[in-house]
């Protein structure tokens, strides 16, 4: 973990309505009065987990087991495993679409659900899929939840204008419902900025633009890349996730929201001619303003990061450093394929 030191330090954070626990200092300071809070703390152990193979869940689950949570996966039979297949014997799955779901909430008693499967749905006409795992899914976890009295709901949420399309839409409609259920339930929705890292999908901009410019394409058509936005480096995300599952309290049931991000937001051409630079390359022409913006772009986001820096946590990387980790690895990924 990135957490610096080992022991624990109550801090007082309104956020929580009481004292929560954060992993902070190297010795233990705890008074009669926060020992009754930390009581109200529950250590969460068993963790259900979808979207594990997928980049963000893959990276949470190697996360989770270094910090030694049992955690069982939720997939679909036909996922491609080879982001988790140094962890496969460390996990038990289950298929979501061939295994009944309840009989697994009857097996296992969890502690938490942490809700990472997206379907983003780019190139489908319809929008079924995308429902399906973004809203039908985690719909179906939330009423198991409730029937099996689990405690803790993580949901992972895009910072995007429900307008924008059926992924934004239908990740909009499940916070909706999770706001119906919140009488009986902790929930935390991590509302994420743009974060990137290597082995991310190719789809993704951030790698889509490394490829294209290691490749040395001759040209990428652009918009004129004046919307700004805050890229955040995968290890900070994590790091936010491990920092929230070790403060969740029950004492509040209710919607608890954290805008993840580095609240050091950039223009996209800005981000582009950066990676162009640390790239190296000299021949790919950058065509900004070459394509229009999208319907409902927002040009800039309302950051508030100030929830996580509570809990201690803080963003580690920078723009620069995370991005060159994600040129180098995706470097040898690209050198390896030509092979």
């Amino acid at each position: 973990g990135r957490m610096r030191g080992v022991g624990w330090r109550g801090v007082a954070n309104p956020a929580w309505g009481g004292v929560s626990v954060v992993q902070l200092t190297g010795h233990l300071e705890i008074n009669d009065k926060q020992s009754k809070a930390i009581n109200t703390m529950t250590a969460i152990k068993t963790i259900l987990l979808t979207g594990a193979t997928g980049f963000l869940g893959s990276n949470l689950l190697k996360s989770l087991i270094h910090e030694k949570y049992e955690v069982i996966v939720l997939k679909r039979s036909f996922s491609n495993i080879i982001r988790i297949k140094d962890y496969v014997d460390k996990i038990t799955c289950y298929n979501s679409d061939k295994d009944e779901l309840e009989p697994i909430f009857t097996k296992h008693s969890f502690d938490c659900i942490i809700h990472c499967a997206t379907h983003y749905g780019r190139n489908d006409i319809d929008p079924i899929n995308t429902i399906e795992t973004n809203l039908s899914l985690p719909l179906t976890l939330l009423i198991f939840a409730k029937q099996y009295n689990i405690r803790s709901f993580i949901n992972t949420d895009t910072i995007l204008d429900k307008r924008v399309n059926f992924y934004s839409l239908s990740k909009s409609q499940f916070f909706d419902w999770m706001q119906m259920y919140s009488d009986s339930i902790t929930f935390v929705n991590m509302k994420l900025e743009h974060f990137y890292g290597s082995h991310d999908d190719k789809s993704k901009f951030v790698i889509k633009m490394i490829h294209d410019l290691i490749n040395n394409v001759p040209e990428i058509k652009l918009t004129k890349g004046e919307q700004v936005r805050d890229f955040i480096y995968i290890d900070d995300v994590i790091a936010a996730f491990i920092v929230v599952l070790k403060n969740l309290s029950y004492d509040n049931s209710g919607v608890i929201n954290y805008h993840v991000g580095t609240g050091m937001p950039l223009p996209i051409r800005t981000l582009c001619e950066k990676i162009k630079e640390l790239v190296g390359n000299t021949q790919t022409n950058l065509l900004f303003g070459a394509l229009e913006y999208r319907k409902n772009e927002k040009m800039s986001p309302d950051i508030d990061i100030s929830g996580l820096l509570n809990l201690g946590w803080e963003p580690v990387n920078s723009l620069e450093n995370g991005l060159l980790q994600t040129i180098n690895r995706e470097r040898e990924i690209l050198d390896k394929e030509k092979i």
